[in-house]
């Protein structure tokens, strides 16, 4: 039990909240969409077997190919592996566990959704290296999370359409902002390593100005499913809720102040993914 608490802190468990609403959502609007009813226990079930898998290999993963550079970063080396809580072989135990999870949910889900799992798990993999050689390491971890809705979307349906790839669009460019406001915090540190990111190339001024540009993006995608899915006025709602909260975000954090860019990180991304699929779901029921 001490053990599984160390996992569950080191791979950041609570910043579930940040994928599985979307895959929920996509689950949601997908079936309705599609099928013409709700998702079943058995959808519910397996797709959040399947959520809980795939980030819990994709978080070991990191911070297990990340061991070296967490060392030597002082915010970052009282991590599990480079503190010593946990070895690299309980972590690999812990990774082939996920993934086998991930495995037999999605062939209890369709075949479509285990097609699709060798580009899902490919994603899962090379965006803990791609810090290593391109600054466009946010895009790919939010192409990364956005297979969540799309996830879901395969999950209920079999199948996958323009709809999810508006949901997919929306999601990766709202990852891809946050995780560009969050890598401020090591732009010195990932420049004197040679590590890229936005922060570090572009500077944390042209840096945060770049994550408004991509949560622009990421509304006018949520936005764009209002005019061109039945999805009605209450969504609308949550979607300038959630823009509303993206705004907020960004007030929190400037270049000469980045104190509460966990605030911003953590805090309001998490009530934006949960706003969004609650304002959905009450859409879908009236």
């Amino acid at each position: 039990m001490r053990k599984l608490k160390i996992i569950l802190e080191m791979i950041k468990f609570e910043h579930t909240v940040f994928a599985l609403p979307f895959a929920f959502l996509g689950a949601v609007v997908g079936s309705l969409l599609i099928n013409g009813h709700w998702p079943t226990v058995h959808h519910w079930v397996w797709i959040t077997l399947a959520m809980v898998g795939a980030r819990s290999a994709a978080m070991s993963l990191n911070r297990l190919i990340d061991a070296r550079i967490d060392k030597a970063n002082p915010r970052t080396a009282d991590r599990a592996i480079p503190a010593g809580l946990l070895s690299r072989l309980e972590t690999v135990l812990f990774i082939v566990f996920s993934f086998v999870l991930l495995f037999v949910s999605a062939f209890q889900l369709n075949m479509l959704a285990v097609y699709l799992l060798p580009l899902a798990v490919f994603f899962l993999v090379i965006y803990s290296y791609t810090k290593r050689f391109t600054w466009l390491c946010h895009v790919v971890l939010g192409i990364t999370i956005a297979i969540a809705p799309l996830g879901g979307w395969v999950g209920t349906t079999g199948t996958l359409t323009w709809e999810a790839m508006l949901i997919f669009l929306a999601v990766a460019f709202w990852t891809a902002g946050f995780d560009v406001i969050y890598a401020t915090q090591d732009a010195d540190y990932d420049r004197g390593a040679g590590l890229y990111s936005i922060p570090s190339r572009f500077g944390i001024a042209r840096a945060l100005k770049i994550a408004k540009g991509f949560h622009a993006v990421s509304f006018v995608s949520m936005l764009a499913l209002f005019f061109l899915t039945p999805l009605g006025w209450v969504f609308l709602t949550g979607v300038f809720i959630a823009g509303a909260i993206m705004v907020y975000e960004h007030s929190l954090v400037s270049p000469e102040d980045l104190s509460k860019v966990n605030v911003a990180f953590f805090t309001m991304n998490g009530i934006i993914s949960i706003v969004l699929l609650i304002f959905t779901i009450g859409d879908l029921l009236l």
